[in-house]
């Protein structure tokens, strides 16, 4: 598309470089931009054009644009409205979505800008109104319709007599009067509808009452039962049966107009014949109309000009204007960036669409304008931002215990191999952590990628009884392999996928089908490729032993491969850097209702006052899928919320393509992880008020002081008869991992996975990484049976542990020798187990790591030892060997980390990671 100066109005000179809302009135058929002050404020004879710009999480601007035509606005207004936002969309670089909003008929999209409601005033600019306030409050009837966004219209403007006919069963209204506010519930609204209502008598009173009025909520049919409601009918003339509500225009929806699809060319609108609408119908060098009755869609393909599009516009105007056909939305839409809407009119969309040329098309736009002397910031897509999601959002310091599925029933895993997995199996985890004022759970199935469909079936049901149990007051995940979120792996710490399986299940299938069993086997041959962003999401997941398996799978990993391959006789590693794109960003809300079929609906600008208790919503943030489900939800369907997540991604709503392995949690309204709440401006006090969405809100608006629904703490729940002591080896957890604190980890995150195969599992718990600076097998009275093997084991994991240290270029490739060993370690006899336990207890009850810390070595107040700056960065000559190499500042004294940093541990710890590592490279610790 060509694009001079001439058609950029200097008003547009500079929108749309930043997130907001930016909003010019139509003066003399030219945009004039109206104060922050008046945002919200429409008058009924003006026309309006309204900006949203929203800036993604990749850095990029995403442009909503809208014109507002009032009521009693002029033709010749609304032309140029129109015109001036196909010219808004070109100085934009083309690729914003326009609606054509009507007064009292906007799109939900609109209304959510300006929450609760509008409520447009009379008069405009051409006819020289000055909107004054009133002397004396005039007594207004007021119409609200809509569960997430309300419709507010005034009795006046709707041209009907202030009087009974006015009312009816199915709305609800509002009696704005000098003193009180009255709402009345017609008997067939709903409760949703009557809460949203609500919010505009709170938006009235605070408006046009200064806060200082009472409220009274009428109910239909409740006739002269109190004095309020006599109050309320006398400004009626008295109570009496009101009328069956008549179909206005609004609710005339015309079901006998099928969908039309009309070709613009010179300004001449010719219908396209076709039995079905695909893509390939749409022409990129010409516009079309798409009229779908309640929504007429304009389609702008990338090689038209700005004239064509104009005319398509006047196209789409003359077909709404149209006597016979209800009220209409005119939505705009750029080729490639097509709304959800506009795509699910065909029966046939591409999954993913070229848009090279609209890139480059803006990017002429951005050239052009930048040459004008205007600033383009905005205009052009920014650089994805390095920092990614790292945070879990969740106390790592809880009780975990791990199931592993074999056929309808579930076996207890011992600590020692809670965080190895096989690719056959299916496994459940319930995780308790503390919460603010109870203990809070988490209870999740894993599915390996080769797990059978009878298993997982059998570990959900298992799951869901689980839940149950604790009144489904937890939160629920659904976890599959190669889709684990940072969640999930912080609390595992350390987690490591082999494969094949040892469930009933996965064997019965390998048999019925007589297929090789590929099973994980300690005297074969293994190859591990070590995975992740950081220590907090560190993988080992067992792949292909051929050297092609270890550079095939580079170009698709994140920011970290390390393979590591284990052959009888000899340790073979592979370090290779790669950064790749990050997670996805969160996406919107979607409410779904069971009604034997999912429906969804789209809430835009969410909030937390979205979340209705008597419904089921769906957050989609691409990576996760979050099903929330109230409390007044019947149990039958909080059984059923999982598989509604799982209806909700097979059936692709927002046709976003996403994996059916998404992972999906459920939450349930007053028990929200953090990790859930973090998307919203979070009130704990809500979720836990009594009674449903309307009565908490009219409590709260009346001044009223909301009942708390105090829970009790819930007692740790343990399933499979776990013993006391298996309860304290797993508490333990909490000795390595806090949030003010470093990680005691012995090495680095990638050999954690990798030292763990060669531990004696009975010596301590494999859930936790081994802790700083711990031996490879602690101290004992007698020399182990294999102790020419074991040192020849420790050998190599030193050589090993040496090159995590080196710089980049001189650690490529490694080669060292060891011996075979087994993952269990040598056996224990009776006494020796006993002296294990003696030990574990000894680390629990200290709560420090003291006794993994060389003899006569300095130690802060934390138990970690203490060495000098000079031998702790990573160009020293005396570098000190067996510390967390990703956290060598915790190994300086306090007062010389406040002499190289400028500040203490505290504070340093509370900084942005990216900040961290920047001050530590300065210093050269990282």
């Amino acid at each position: 598309m060509s694009v001079s100066m001439r058609d950029l109005d200097p008003a547009f000179q500079g929108a749309g470089q930043k997130a907001g809302l930016e909003i010019w009135r139509i003066e003399n058929f030219n945009p004039v931009a109206i104060p922050k002050a008046s945002y919200g404020k429409f008058l009924m004879g003006d026309s309006y054009i309204i900006l949203k710009t929203t800036a993604l999480k990749s850095g990029a601007l995403r442009q909503d644009i809208h014109y507002w035509l009032g009521r009693d606005t002029s033709q010749d207004e609304a032309g140029a409205a129109a015109i001036k936002t196909v010219e808004l969309d070109a100085a934009l670089g083309g690729r914003a979505v326009q609606y054509r909003e009507v007064q009292g008929h906007e799109t939900e999209k609109f209304l959510s800008y300006f929450k609760p409601c509008i409520i447009p005033q009379e008069g405009g600019t051409a006819s020289g109104f000055k909107h004054v306030e009133a002397e004396e409050h005039q007594t207004r009837l007021f119409v609200c319709k809509g569960k997430h966004v309300v419709h507010v219209k005034e009795a006046s403007v709707l041209r009907v007599p202030f009087a009974r006919s006015s009312l009816n069963h199915d709305d609800i209204f509002i009696l704005d009067t000098t003193s009180k506010i009255f709402q009345f519930n017609g008997s067939n609204s709903s409760i949703q509808e009557r809460a949203k209502a609500l919010e505009v008598v709170q938006y009235i009173k605070d408006t046009y009452h200064d806060g200082k009025c009472e409220v009274a909520s009428i109910e239909d049919g409740r006739l002269m039962a109190d004095a309020e409601t006599g109050e309320f009918w006398g400004f009626f003339g008295g109570f009496a049966p009101l009328p069956r509500k008549t179909a206005s225009d609004e609710d005339k929806l015309s079901a006998s107009d099928e969908t039309r699809l009309f070709c613009i060319e010179k300004g001449q609108a010719e219908q396209v014949e076709a039995d079905t609408f695909t893509r390939e119908l749409l022409d990129t060098n010409k516009c079309f109309v798409l009229d779908c009755g309640v929504e007429v869609f304009v389609w702008m393909g990338r090689n038209t000009n700005l004239d064509e599009r104009k005319n398509a516009s006047k196209s789409a105007e003359e077909i709404v204007h149209n006597a016979d056909r209800p009220k209409s939305h005119i939505i705009r839409v750029m080729e490639g960036f097509e709304t959800v809407m506009f795509r699910s009119k065909f029966t046939s969309w591409p999954k993913t669409t070229d848009v090279a040329v609209a890139e480059d098309g803006r990017g002429k736009v951005a050239a052009l304008l930048k040459r004008q002397g205007l600033n383009v910031k905005g205009l052009v897509k920014s650089a994805p931002s390095k920092e990614e999601e790292t945070e879990p959002h969740i106390d790592v310091t809880g009780n975990l215990q791990v199931w592993r599925v074999n056929g309808e029933d579930k076996v207890l895993l011992p600590a020692s191999d809670q965080f190895k997995f096989y690719s056959g199996d299916c496994y459940v985890f319930q995780y308790a952590y503390p919460g603010e004022d109870r203990e809070e759970y988490l209870i999740g199935t894993w599915f390996g990628k080769q797990s059978v469909e009878e298993e997982r079936a059998s570990s959900v049901s298992q799951a869901g009884k689980m839940v149950e149990s604790l009144k489904f007051l937890t939160a629920q995940a659904r976890i599959c392999e190669g889709a684990e979120t940072i969640q999930f792996l912080s609390i595992f710490q350390c987690f490591i996928v082999f494969k094949g399986g040892l469930s009933a299940g996965y064997k019965k299938h390998i048999e019925d089908n007589e297929l090789a069993d590929d099973t994980y086997s300690e005297d074969g041959t293994a190859l591990f490729r070590i995975q992740g962003t950081g220590p907090e999401n560190m993988q080992a997941i067992q792949v292909e032993p051929v050297r092609q398996a270890v550079f095939s799978s580079i170009i698709v990993e994140l920011l970290l491969l390390l393979y590591i391959a284990q052959w009888p006789n000899s340790l073979y590693m592979v370090w290779e850097p790669y950064f790749g794109r990050g997670p996805g960003s969160c996406g919107e809300t979607a409410r779904s209702d069971k009604e034997g079929t999912l429906k969804a609906t789209e809430i835009y600008n969410f909030s937390q006052d979205d979340l209705m208790t008597e419904d089921i919503f769906i957050l989609d943030c691409h990576s996760e899928i979050y099903v929330w489900v109230g409390q007044q939800v019947d149990s039958k369907s909080k059984t059923k919320a999982l598989s509604i997540g799982e209806i909700f991604i097979e059936n692709d709503f927002l046709l976003e393509k996403l994996s059916h392995e998404t992972p999906i949690y459920v939450v349930i309204e007053g028990s929200e992880p953090t990790f859930f709440t973090r998307f919203f401006t979070w009130d704990s006090a809500k979720p836990a008020m009594v009674g449903n969405s309307f009565q908490r809100r009219l409590t709260i608006l009346k001044g009223g002081t909301p009942i708390i629904d105090k829970p009790k703490r819930r007692p740790a729940a343990s399933y499979g008869g776990r013993s006391g002591g298996t309860e304290k080896s797993q508490r333990s957890r909490s000795v390595s991992f806090s949030p003010e604190r470093a990680r005691a980890r012995g090495r680095s995150p990638a050999f954690n996975a990798l030292a763990a195969t060669f531990e004696n599992a009975n010596a301590r718990n494999l859930s936790t990484p081994p802790p700083m600076g711990r031996k490879i097998y602690p101290k004992s009275g007698s020399a182990s049976p294999d102790s020419s093997k074991l040192a020849s084991k420790s050998a190599a994991i030193a050589a090993l542990t040496a090159t995590f240290e080196q710089p980049l270029p001189a650690r490529q490739m490694i080669m060292a020798r060891t011996v075979k060993a087994s993952p269990q370690g040598p056996k224990s006899t009776p006494e020796s187990e006993s002296e294990g336990g003696d030990y574990m207890s000894s680390r629990i009850g200290s709560l420090t790591i003291k006794e993994d810390v060389k003899e006569n070595e300095p130690e802060d107040e934390e138990g970690l030892p203490i060495y000098p700056y000079e031998r702790l960065t990573v160009n020293a000559e005396d570098r000190v060997a067996d510390i967390d190499v990703t956290k060598r500042e915790t190994y300086l004294s306090s007062s010389e980390f406040k002499e190289k940093f400028g500040m203490g541990k505290d504070a340093f710890y509370k900084l942005p990671k990216w900040k961290q590592n920047k001050l530590k490279m300065a210093l050269q610790l990282f």
